[in-house]
């Protein structure tokens, strides 16, 4: 641990602690007295003793964050309510007498390219869209800020919708290879709005928060003292702020997906696959006009310009005398006390090259923002459990028995679980804990999420297992159909989907919700885009790496395909924690960082108000 990440947290807290006119108060705490502020309002910095034993709580969440809650569902409808009818539309024949792909009371289809080529494609597709949130974070950062780049990824993605709105009318569908086409061509150009739009939305959610100092404050009573009986000194800790924040983004991005993958799996049954399409278009665009009308509301940060090439030198000067051909040598260096000293302003004085116009605090945020970028290599690992929902189960639905629902309908019990499991945890499990002083730190809960996710796995297994034991065609159940071309199942009811989808939907609350949390807490202040960005990069190495599972995808591989993930997942989860859990005993002191400057923005930002000043003095007569 560095020099400056090796101070005492509550030294830490204090630079970070409100802002207050006159006075303070002097407190004894186990390491001696300390100045602590006091606004009037019961809000000051913590002692170390009232650090390790007040109850946590969070701040409060503005109002105008909830707009762009909404904006992300309508998105998120939009998105999923597409691609929920992906695998019919690719996978499955066109029902006889349809031009539309309509199965009415049958299997609903269009393209008949089968299950692989429904896998790669929306494998592809997941690859795509989670591979373009780096060049819209890029974009933003440098060059048009979170609200011009959401603004206009939207537009792109609309773009992409209409595209795939003409794949699926009758004239066209009915010839598979120029459908393929156009719906080829639709995906590429959404997955370039979709990915711009995803790595800045959730930044800009957070940052609509303005309690971002950890504090001792009051609690009042509530709700009749059912959930605050009040009088009670508390900790409020903005990390629990963006937690629930999080908590309740993530709900919306499942309500969106709830909604949108339900009402369009049934128009696609009973309409057809262009209503499907048409549809999730309307709905995103309503996103720029909610933005437009709440713009003067938001908290907006302005472009930083050049910061990920700062970033990205300072690494580099860093390891200029640590680096070593032997991975295991060079791993030391760079974990060594002290690794970033060398590199910090104050250090370096006179010799520091040109592009060094920031803080030393700076460094220690560049520092932190890597160490989540380590966290986020083991992502991967995890997503390809989650991805089995948006391919291989849905696959494995059509050969269960149905009772007339749509095959691709029932992936719906993991948006549902995810809205269950939210409100428990943020109203009872997490305040539990919190009262019993167990910190469930985020490493805690992602390494949470990969024992869910294998679990998962597990129970997915243990279906197909028992799909080839009861139906007709054994391991061929997929093409199993009988004399009149209809499908035969398995007798075993989808309903059993429900233990596999709810504990993927479980462990999403642990480890997909936790790295939008770890993202923004860790990042530098000034590369928030890009490292949610690289976060959600890693589900686009997922989607590549189950390329190579593409081959299992089949039957009678399917057992295989799932028993290797749940593996992979448990042995991935083990390691994880092994790997990151001294970064969780850091987890305090990172969060309270000393916020680093960058100087040339703040002198073109003060040079900016001089010249507005001065403008106002020069045409104004009456000052």
């Amino acid at each position: 641990m560095n020099a400056a990440s090796n101070l005492e947290f509550a030294e830490v807290a204090t630079s970070r602690a409100p802002e207050v006119p006159r006075g303070g108060r002097k407190e004894s705490g186990s390491a001696g007295s300390r100045e602590t502020a006091d606004d009037g309002e019961g809000l000051r910095v913590p002692t170390e003793e009232e650090l390790s034993s007040l109850r946590r709580v969070s701040g409060e969440i503005p109002a105008i964050a909830f707009s762009v809650a909404f904006v992300e569902m309508c998105e998120r409808f939009s998105y999923y309510g597409t691609t929920a009818v992906f695998v019919n539309f690719i996978q499955q024949p066109l029902p006889q007498g349809s031009n539309t792909g309509a199965g009415f009371t049958g299997q609903s289809g269009a393209l008949d390219m089968g299950q692989r080529a429904s896998t790669g494609l929306t494998t592809f597709n997941q690859f795509w869209a989670y591979l373009m949130p780096l060049f819209g974070a890029y974009v933003a950062e440098k060059y048009w800020g979170r609200f011009k780049t959401i603004q206009y990824s939207v537009l792109f993605a609309l773009v992409g919708h209409v595209i795939l709105i003409i794949s699926a009318i009758p004239p066209v569908v009915i010839h598979p290879k120029t459908a393929i086409g156009v719906f080829t061509l639709g995906l590429v150009i959404m997955g370039v709005g979709t990915g711009g739009f995803k790595s800045n939305i959730s930044p800009l959610i957070a940052e609509q928060c303005k309690e971002t100092k950890i504090c001792v404050k009051i609690t009042k009573r509530s709700l009749w003292g059912l959930l605050e009986k009040g009088g009670e000194e508390v900790i409020m800790d903005p990390a629990v702020t963006i937690s629930r924040v999080y908590l309740y983004f993530y709900m919306m991005i499942n309500l969106g997906s709830l909604l949108g993958s339900v009402s369009m799996v049934w128009a696609e049954k009973y309409v057809g696959f262009w209503l499907s399409y048409t549809l999730p278009t309307a709905m995103l665009a309503i996103c720029p006009l909610v933005m437009w009308a709440c713009k003067s509301r938001y908290l907006l940060t302005e472009p930083g310009g050049a910061v990920l090439s700062k970033a990205v030198k300072l690494w580099f000067l860093a390891i200029t005398d640590k680096w070593s051909w032997n991975p295991l040598k060079f791993r030391r260096n760079v974990k060594a006390p002290g690794f970033w000293d060398p590199v910090r302003p104050s250090q370096l004085d006179i010799s520091k090259p040109t592009w060094m116009d920031f803080e030393d605090s700076w460094v220690d945020e560049v520092r932190r923002g890597l160490l989540a970028c380590k966290v986020f290599l083991w992502y991967p690992i995890y997503w390809l459990a989650y991805n089995q929902m948006s391919n291989n189960l849905t696959s494995q639905a059509a050969t269960l028995k149905l009772n007339g629902i749509p095959n691709d309908i029932v992936s719906n019990f993991n948006p549902i679980s995810v809205m269950i499991f939210i409100p428990f945890m943020d109203f009872i499990v997490y305040p539990s804990l919190r009262k019993m002083h167990f910190n469930f730190t985020p490493i805690k809960r992602i390494a949470t999420g990969f024992a869910l996710a294998s679990f998962s796995m597990i129970a997915a297994t243990v279906t197909q297992s028992y799909i080839y034991k009861t139906n007709p065609c054994g391991k061929s159940t997929s093409t199993c159909r009988d004399s009149r071309g209809n499908h035969i199942g398995s007798p075993i009811s989808v309903w059993v989907q429900i233990v596999p989808y709810g504990l993927i939907g479980f462990s999403e609350i642990m480890a997909s919700v936790t790295a939008l949390e770890y993202a923004y807490t860790k990042a530098p202040t000034s590369m928030r885009s890009t490292v949610t960005a690289i976060a959600l990069f890693m589900s686009a190495i997922s989607a590549a790496v189950a390329q190579a599972l593409v081959a299992l995808s089949e039957d009678p591989l399917l057992v295989w395909n799932y028993a290797a993930v749940a593996v992979v997942s448990a042995l991935g989860g083990i390691w994880f924690w092994l790997s990151n859990r001294s970064i969780d005993r850091e987890e305090d002191t990172l969060n309270n960082l000393s916020l680093g400057k960058i100087l040339a923005r703040e002198k073109e930002a003060a040079d900016n108000e001089q010249e507005q000043q001065f403008g106002i003095l020069s045409n104004g007569e009456t000052v």
